[in-house]
């Protein structure tokens, strides 16, 4: 009796837990997702550790990153308008398909042995716009592939948590390959998996999509967007504060290959392993997140996230030893992915539609967008001071940032508390969610 109880219960748990499944369109979505995403990372990783083993270079980790990432804080807000005005299911399909031109030629001149670094660098800016595009409109496009407008906030953890299993699977796969064959065949493999996002994209069934928004100048447009993320506090803070982690916290990734040569002597299987490490926490983070019923408590859950990625960095930063460092990239990755993800949540759960593509554009370049001047940063740290101190600062700075967004949490309650029950959610405001600091919907008009 007790055993039929209980597994009536973990069978509520496992439905709660994948209830945005239910959705046809998503299942497709995260099928393609899943086989595309180990690809981008098996690339990431085996082209951080190409770029490391042809010249050694802290600091031209930092510029291949920077290169990749710097159209996305030039473009991003430009791109959020296009994806409020175009078909998004077209646009995927686009960027998708010419990324694999780019991961294509990328395996070509490795395998053909004729790679230089220079060519790389440009490879990596023209997947640096192609993301600028793609990322705005893959935000913005899961309120149509969601039918229950109430699993949103599960969809996006999910989606949060295929992204990290894929990253506790794609550097191990990456490490492996590169250690026995080279980096060429994992620019292959990724070039493959862009296929099945296409499929996927394809295959979904959608209702005709009308824009609300009248056909301005883009640039009013432009103007009205960042307006509204930036006049209303909650999206404001939380877009700082993303900026601040993005800018300072997560460029460690792209400094790891020197922290497994030089400070653990290993290859490039402990870089892949030190990646899958962050990737294991991050994943069990989104799977807590996915778990959760509701988003009350996500501005506290954000602090606190914020915190153990910042005390994360710094204690992994004084280790000399690969378990200790496993264990502390894990904790690491647990701590920024749920910040990430709350962000995410809150953004997606408070914006008008007709702006949707335009505040996740200015969420993706704060994320996105600012990460290459973080790897400008810390690769010069680290090549001036030692890879160390670059990983030292970057979590004291975290440690900052989260101390300051505690400190606006009850201005972010006072800000939301009467314009989310002007949004009418009266069942969720009745279960306590009036006392949640961070939904609500921001006026047209302040």
């Amino acid at each position: 009796m007790n055993r039929g109880k209980e597994s009536n219960n973990n069978g509520m748990r496992l439905q709660l837990l994948l209830r945005s499944l239910h959705s046809r369109n998503f299942r497709l979505y995260f099928a393609g997702q899943s086989i595309s995403l180990v690809g981008t990372w098996m690339q990431q990783v085996a082209m951080s550790w190409l770029v490391y083993r042809m010249t050694g270079s802290a600091f031209l980790l930092g510029v291949v990153s920077f290169m990749g990432q710097i159209p996305t804080f030039l473009l991003a807000p430009v791109a959020g308008v296009l994806a409020d005005r175009w078909d998004r299911r077209r646009l995927l399909i686009c960027t998708q398909a010419i990324a694999i031109l780019q991961a294509a030629l990328l395996a070509f001149l490795v395998l053909a042995g004729t790679v230089q670094v220079w060519q790389i660098v440009l490879l990596s800016l023209f997947l640096g716009l192609i993301n600028t595009f793609d990322i705005p409109a893959r935000q913005s496009f899961f309120v149509e592939i969601v039918e229950n407008r109430e699993d949103l906030g599960n969809a996006i953890a999910i989606n949060s948590s295929m992204f990290n299993a894929a990253r506790l699977i794609g550097p191990s796969m990456a490490g492996l390959i590169v250690s026995a064959v080279g980096e060429g065949l994992c620019f292959v493999l990724n070039a493959v998996s862009y296929l099945a996002v296409i499929v996927a994209l394809a295959a979904m069934r959608l209702e005709r999509r009308t824009p609300d928004m009248e056909r301005r100048h883009i640039l009013h447009e432009l103007r009205e967007g960042i307006g509204y993320a930036l006049g209303f506090p909650p999206i404001r803070y939380i877009l700082i504060l993303i900026a601040l982690v993005s800018l300072m916290g997560m460029p460690y990734s792209v400094l790891m290959p020197v922290f497994a040569s030089t400070i653990l002597h290993g290859d490039a299987r402990t870089f892949g392993f030190l990646m899958a490490a962050a990737g294991s926490g991050a994943l069990a983070s989104t799977v807590y997140l996915a778990s959760r019923k509701s988003v009350i408590g996500l501005g506290k859950l954000i602090v606190r996230a914020t915190t153990l990625f910042g005390a994360g960095l710094i204690a992994f930063s004084f280790s000399d030893s690969l378990l200790p460092s496993l264990i502390l990239l894990a904790l690491t990755g647990a701590g920024g992915m749920a910040m990430v993800a709350s962000s995410n949540t809150i953004l997606q759960t408070i914006v008008d539609d007709d702006k949707r593509g335009r505040v996740m554009s200015l969420f993706t370049m704060a994320f996105i967008g600012m990460a290459p001047f973080g790897s400008l940063i810390s690769g010069t740290i680290a090549h001036s001071m030692g890879v160390r101190n670059a990983i030292l600062i970057g979590g004291l700075s975290c440690l900052a940032g989260g101390a300051i967004f505690a400190r606006k949490l009850p201005e972010i309650r006072k800000n939301i508390r009467p314009i989310y029950v002007k949004k009418g959610i009266i069942s969720e405001v009745a279960t306590g969610m009036q006392s949640a600091t961070e939904l609500s919907t921001p006026p047209e008009e302040q």
